[in-house]
């Protein structure tokens, strides 16, 4: 009986995603200072702070590191920022609240997957499935505070829910997929792709004309409140506020940029998807099996995503392989494919295979839990600014092209390079613009000495009163 029940358990996908959620409960309220884009999440969590200090406006997000400018940047719709903005109303601004809200959201974004490969295709598959998306690089990047996999698992929701209203026809759940679906991409475009899958749609016999042109009705609305963001209103906010976040490339200047790359860029497939090697065996045998099904639909909507998704990665250029991340969205379609090829697997053998595949993920993204202590001194820098700084002056700070430092300072002003602070010249011009205080982290530079009147130092920083 005992073994019947645990047996029982472990086949329930719902005790698998709280196992997951448990285990990424590990050091969740730290800091963004791992090694893994921190300076991508102090980004985040600097909009998400400039709503709580300034008061909350959806349609104008602030950062810190814009200089004497106002800050309001053409960033992704701040969908996630408001929810970290709630936690902040409860409980004060914390450095953490955006990694639990991209946790509880893509820990939900799991079971909605599940359930709609299970529909889909069976069980078994959907079983597997979820598990290896689950452990894959969603596993570390579902608790960073970033929008990537929060986005994904948005249209994911959507998705079942656009299932659901073609096969019952049922109201509520075709606006419950217009609300996810817009909310998804309004996050983070990419996950555009997955809408791939909607080709097929127009051949489905069996479903309605009018649910049909229902949801592309709703689908192209959605897209439509995407592109006004996207491609009016952030044009509006770079043109009155002068801060560039977004560098649009043509398909031929990203070609040019990738084309050098492409070994890179192929690596965001076959490792840093699901940080290892097993998975991704186990997705190219997934596309075997599914051309083997000869399932028209579910082979033409594949091939459209990754049309879709290829397109993506010529748009961005250089950018897609040098950002691990960027391979969040495609991941949900290689982990149904390893599903597929993993579900013919023996019975006995199956589990087997899911735990070596899950022991290889998690172990080669657990660095990304802790915090070294050697990054742990720039926490005190924002109780030194406030005992040496006001809040109204602006300030320049070492810290290269990471947005990090000047988040820890919090305070507004320039991030800039070693040798720029070693420049006279560049240091006036800048004060010309407003910078009152120059902040050296000694750890970025082996010597530093100005002219300028010193007012703090301890072993980590130096601060001068700029003349």
């Amino acid at each position: 009986m005992i073994l019947q029940n645990f047996q029982k358990l472990f086949s329930d996908i719902r005790f698998w995603i709280g196992f997951l959620f448990g285990l990424r409960l590990i050091g969740i309220t730290n800091p963004p200072l791992e090694t893994g884009h921190n300076w991508r999440q102090a980004f985040t969590n600097m909009i998400t702070r400039n709503y709580v200090e300034n008061g909350f406006n959806f349609l104008y997000p602030q950062i810190d590191m814009a200089g004497e400018k106002s800050g309001i940047v053409g960033s992704e719709f701040p969908i996630f920022n408001y929810l970290s903005f709630l936690f902040s109303i409860l409980t004060d601004f914390e450095h953490w609240h955006g990694r639990l809200v991209n946790l509880i959201v893509t820990s939900i974004g799991l079971y909605f997957f599940y359930k709609l490969i299970k529909a889909l295709f069976e069980e078994k598959v959907a079983f597997a499935s979820t598990l290896l998306l689950g452990v894959s690089i969603w596993f570390g990047y579902g608790r960073k505070i970033m929008p990537d996999s929060f986005s994904v698992s948005l249209v994911i929701m959507a998705l079942w829910f656009c299932y659901l209203f073609l096969k019952e026809g049922k109201w509520k759940n075709l606006i419950l997929y217009f609300t996810l679906l817009s909310l998804g991409l309004l996050s983070k475009i990419p996950g555009l792709y997955l809408l791939g899958c909607l080709v097929i749609l127009p051949f489905l016999k069996s479903i309605s004309v009018k649910r049909k042109v229902s949801v592309i009705i709703i689908t192209t609305i959605s897209v439509s409140l995407v592109y006004l963001w996207y491609f009016y209103w952030v044009p509006i906010l770079l043109k009155e506020h002068q801060f560039q976040l977004f560098f649009e490339k043509s398909f031929s200047e990203g070609w040019t940029e990738i084309k050098p790359l492409i070994g890179m860029a192929l690596k965001r497939f076959y490792y840093y998807a699901f940080y290892g090697y097993l998975a991704f065996l186990a997705s190219l045998v997934g596309i075997y099996f599914l051309i083997k099904q000869k399932n028209i639909y579910y082979i033409t909507a594949f091939i459209a995503m990754v049309f879709l998704f290829i397109a993506f990665i010529i748009k961005t250029g250089a950018v897609f392989p040098h950002h691990n991340y960027y391979i969040i969205p495609f991941v949900p379609v290689m982990a149904a494919l390893g599903g597929i090829a993993i579900a013919k697997i023996p019975k006995k053998v199956y589990p087997f295979v899911l735990i070596l595949i899950g022991i290889e993920s998690i172990a080669n993204q657990q660095h990304g839990f802790f915090i070294a202590d050697k990054n742990k001194y720039k926490l005190e820098l924002e109780s030194i600014c406030d005992e040496y700084i006001s809040k109204d002056e602006l300030i320049v700070i070492n810290g290269g092209q990471s947005h990090q430092p000047i988040y820890f300072s919090n305070r507004k002003g320039w991030t800039t390079f070693n040798d720029k602070v070693k420049n006279d010249i560049y240091l006036d011009s800048l004060i010309q613009l407003g910078a009152k205080k120059l902040i050296i982290d000694k750890h970025m530079i082996d010597s530093f000495s100005s002219g300028d009147s010193l007012i703090f130092e301890n072993e980590d920083y130096k601060i001068y009163s700029l003349k």
